[in-house]
């Protein structure tokens, strides 16, 4: 006698359809499917009525741990007892489920279980599956899936080329990227801001500035919204590919057309302004951020602290990080030891022990990096070692 029928037996009740659902989902859902399996077979030994979601549970789980035979087992025995099959909504989420773990060759699997049912799969199922072959790389894969939703009669929407698009931005294939982009007009399907977003991304890290800003100007020219997600991305690239002066001036006339910036974007341009040595333009910037309605935030003290200790303005970085503090801000552990490591090269060692101070080995641990350079100070600044905590006084580079 199985427990459920012992409870049920004990309490002078008979399972029933609701009992076995409960458990034949949480079973199925721990990946238990054997088990679930049986209190199926057990139910219907008890003559016991399966019902709709007892029969969606068990065939989520044999899509889900590659049993499609039982599965189309399962949905024939459905029919046959007058219960409607899964559609293409629940199908559809057992493949996005699939693909987002990485398992797409069992998400394509499905997809033809799908087919071979007689099922149609709609746009979105073929979206979860070009995403899926993305996610892994296999970016010839994930272009024929254009083919095979042609075969069934299925079109392409905008979601499903800026997939492939990113997909092939991520896997440094830009030039196949540009090439698709240029396809979309042909099939009446108009790039939105997304698109563009992720093909001004893709081309900026390829290093394509021109051609980037050659796209943005064709964004803005094709009356496409152009929000704080896109200016993120041309300020950004154009910083990290060493324009950070043309992005110095789109921001300034962005800021004079009262664009709403984000605290990134502003990270961004700070950091910015610091690496062409407009340092007073920079901490102005940073002085207006309340102004503007933000608030700082870890990395904008981050930027701030680094590039005073790399101007050598020890005292103002100082100063910079109690203001974080004060306000409640939690430094990271990346931050504590780079501000370490900053000062013991200055020769700073007593304020580095400062900072030594609030490595705990939980939240902020030391690094391998930093441990390096405390060890490699042997024979310098013995006179401030004492200002070191006492547990960093015992390294061997300072005896």
């Amino acid at each position: 006698m199985s427990f459920i029928q012992w409870k049920a037996t004990g309490q002078g009740v008979s399972p029933d359809v609701v009992t076995y659902s409960i458990v034949i989902a949480a079973l199925s859902r721990m990946g238990r499917l054997t088990d679930a399996i049986e209190k199926f077979n057990e139910m219907t030994a008890l003559e016991v009525q399966p019902d709709t979601t007892v029969y969606h549970s068990l065939i989520q789980g044999c899509c889900i741990d590659g049993y499609l035979v039982k599965a189309k087992e399962l949905m024939f025995e459905m029919m046959n007892g007058g219960i409607p099959r899964p559609n293409i909504v629940f199908f559809s989420s057992v493949i996005n489920s699939l693909c987002k773990e990485g398992r797409v060759m069992d998400a394509h699997d499905v997809l033809d279980l799908v087919i071979g049912i007689g099922e149609r799969p709609n746009v979105i199922t073929f979206n979860s599956l070009i995403d899926g072959y993305c996610l892994v790389g296999n970016m010839d894969k994930a272009f024929k899936i254009l083919d095979v939703m042609e075969s069934v009669g299925v079109e392409p929407n905008v979601v499903t080329y800026s997939a492939l698009l990113d997909g092939y931005s991520k896997n440094r294939r830009i030039d196949d990227a540009l090439t698709l982009f240029r396809e979309m007009p042909r099939k009446r399907i108009k790039p939105d801001t997304v698109t563009y977003g992720i093909m001004l991304d893709g081309l900026f890290r390829a290093g394509r500035t021109v051609a980037a800003m050659e796209m943005f100007h064709e964004m803005t020219e094709s009356g496409t919204t152009v929000d704080i997600f896109i200016y993120n991305i041309i300020l950004g690239g154009l910083c990290r590919n060493n324009c950070v002066d043309e992005a110095i001036a789109l921001f300034q006339k962005l800021r004079a057309m009262n664009v709403k910036f984000n605290i990134e974007i502003l990270n961004t341009m700070i950091n910015a302004m610091y690496k062409v040595q407009r340092k007073e333009e920079a901490k102005e910037l940073f002085a207006t951020i309340s102004a503007n309605g933000l608030v700082p935030n870890e990395s904008t003290y981050a930027v701030m602290i680094r590039n005073l200790l790399k101007g050598g303005a020890v005292e103002d970085a100082d100063n910079m990080f109690s203001s974080m503090d004060n306000s409640g801000i939690v430094p990271s552990s990346h931050l504590i030891n780079d501000i370490i490591r900053m000062l013991l090269k200055k020769g700073e060692i007593a304020k580095a022990g400062n900072y030594l101070s609030k490595v705990d080995g939980k939240s902020i641990s030391l690094e391998a990096s930093t441990t390096s350079l405390l060890l490699s100070r042997k024979g310098k600044h013995q006179v401030d070692i004492k200002l070191l905590p006492a547990k960093y006084q015992f390294f061997d580079g300072f005896g």
